[in-house]
């Protein structure tokens, strides 16, 4: 085995000899592609929204020759199939046997949440370009976790100053887990701060789709508005089914994602919805138009929220891989410059809290035919407060 001694060299030569092997040893790794892990459903409830964030990802990789710094991108996929319990050891596989540079993941909050942990321990970089669980950015925050999309409680929050500005009482119906609770939870302050009052929170198991008893109820209550929390294919059937039960016109129904990408599917149901996000279908500003078209051009359709979130994600980790030129191994000053990024988002200004959660714009979208289209801006540069992050 060949090795170097620098015991009898002089010290010029010395120096030298020891720039050179670490120079050589950081070209080695920077021509190396980049491991992506994309750990995002491909199958069940959610497997349409995990594609459509993958596509978002690699259309910003694309745009730019297919490397970022300079590295070509290798992506490394895994279905998570929405299965908490399978989430350790897919995430394990992707960090230890495959060894990627970023772990990207997911749309599930309880998978996100148990791979928020595996790269805590292992100290492994990672953007979650959708799941918004609390604890992600909150209690279990870490150097090396970043959210490119949204908090639970920001679509809620802002959906809560919405509905308070029209109504005094509100219902929530949600699905029975961390995503429900802690979008519910956020409806009800910024419901309250404006002067409201939520009478009953209404639930079902997920991914359970069986809402005529909750919309039975709701009737009975009677509550001047209505708040929804349910994805995937459950938007569909519930706002189907809630112009069926007769409450579209009596009970106004506000939500934040009930109507993204789905759309087309709800046909007239939807019509006239209002919802409160962080995106809005042909938003008006130069990135969004390029966007769009670049988008459309390579998957032949009109991108939505999670197709945002995912070319974020790829933004975000870009400027941590270009302020290293490449050189994953200074995760330190990676993470510094994520921290730090100020991104030219399809949705707006966007640029990350301490907690390393989004901090961006809160818009009024009204559904119209098959566009959320935006009419109001129902807060500016909304933080989530994060008070449990020791970050």
């Amino acid at each position: 085995m060949f090795s170097i001694s620098f015991r009898h060299m002089p010290a010029r030569i010395t120096s030298a000899l020891a720039f050179t092997v670490l120079a050589s040893g950081a070209i080695a790794q920077t021509s190396q592609p980049v491991k992506v892990g994309l750990m995002l459903p491909t199958s069940g409830t959610f497997a349409e929204l995990g594609k459509t964030v993958a596509n978002g990802f690699k259309l910003y990789v694309s745009e730019n020759g297919g490397k970022l710094a300079g590295r070509t991108v290798q992506y490394v996929e895994l279905d998570d199939e929405s299965d908490p319990s399978k989430a350790s050891e897919n995430a394990n596989k992707l960090v230890k046997r495959d060894r990627v540079d970023v772990l990207v993941g997911t749309i599930h909050s309880g998978v996100a949440m148990t791979m928020a942990r595996v790269a805590r321990d292992t100290n492994t970089l990672m953007i979650v370009p959708n799941a918004g669980a609390a604890e992600i950015t909150g209690s279990m925050c870490a150097p090396n976790v970043f959210r490119s999309s949204f908090s639970n409680w920001q679509p809620g929050y802002a959906s809560g100053l919405l509905a308070a500005r029209k109504h005094k009482t509100a219902v929530t119906i949600s699905w029975k887990y961390a995503a429900g609770d802690e979008s519910v939870r956020g409806f009800r302050e910024g419901f309250e701060k404006g002067g409201g009052r939520v009478i009953k929170d209404l639930n079902l198991p997920f991914p359970n789709v069986e809402f005529q008893p909750l919309l039975t109820e709701l009737a009975t209550i009677k509550p001047e508005a209505a708040y929804v929390f349910v994805a995937g294919a459950g938007q569909v059937k519930f706002v189907r089914d809630y112009a069926a039960a007769g409450l579209k016109n009596s009970i106004p129904l506000y939500g934040a994602f009930i109507t993204e990408g789905t759309l087309a599917a709800q046909g007239d149901a939807a019509s006239g919805l209002q919802t409160a996000l962080h995106y809005a279908d042909g938003l008006k500003n130069p990135k969004n138009e390029a966007f769009i078209a670049s988008y459309r051009k390579v998957f032949n359709a009109t991108p939505d929220v999670f197709a945002v979130q995912g070319y974020d994600a790829a933004q975000l980790f870009a400027a941590g891989l270009n302020a290293v030129k490449g050189d994953t191994k200074k995760k330190a000053e990676m993470i510094k410059a994520m921290e730090n990024a100020k991104l030219e988002s399809p949705r707006g200004p966007l640029s990350f809290s301490k907690s390393h959660n989004p901090i961006q714009d809160m818009y009024v979208r009204v559904a119209m035919g098959n566009k959320n289209v935006m009419t109001d801006v129902i807060v500016k540069a909304l933080a989530d407060p994060s008070p449990d992050c020791k970050n």
